[in-house]
């Protein structure tokens, strides 16, 4: 079983920044690819940004330039630097991991509250 603890996440001011960051522990054979999701009150959960264990990235159109996803895969854990921050990035940030216990299977942390404000 895999299990990924978030931390970084807070209350920010309209361009200010953050840094989260998602620890993966348990027992597991591998990670490929790692990332960050967000759910705003009453919306779906979206993609932010992802990471392949080889290191390529893809960024939801909303944060480009304004977010970078990154990894240590030595330590199993991934980053995401969030500046610009504005009032619609405030949402709760999971990080997601798909990773290789009996078999390849996606696995999420508890979600760290990201709020912006104006």
């Amino acid at each position: 079983q895999v299990q990924l603890v978030e931390s970084g996440g807070g209350l920010v001011q309209a361009g200010g920044s953050l840094r989260l960051s998602c620890a993966a522990s348990g027992r597991f054979f591998g990670i490929n690819v790692m990332g960050w999701y967000r759910q705003a009150p009453g919306k779906q959960r979206d993609l932010v940004a992802t990471i392949t264990s080889g290191g390529s990235k893809n960024y939801a159109d909303s944060v480009k330039g304004r977010f970078t996803i990154s990894r240590d895969n030595a330590n199993h854990t991934v980053y995401l630097q969030m500046n610009s921050l504005q009032p619609e990035d405030t949402a709760v940030y999971y990080c997601n991991a798909y990773a290789k216990y009996v078999g390849w299977h996606d696995y999420w942390g508890q979600g760290t509250q990201v709020t912006v404000s104006s």
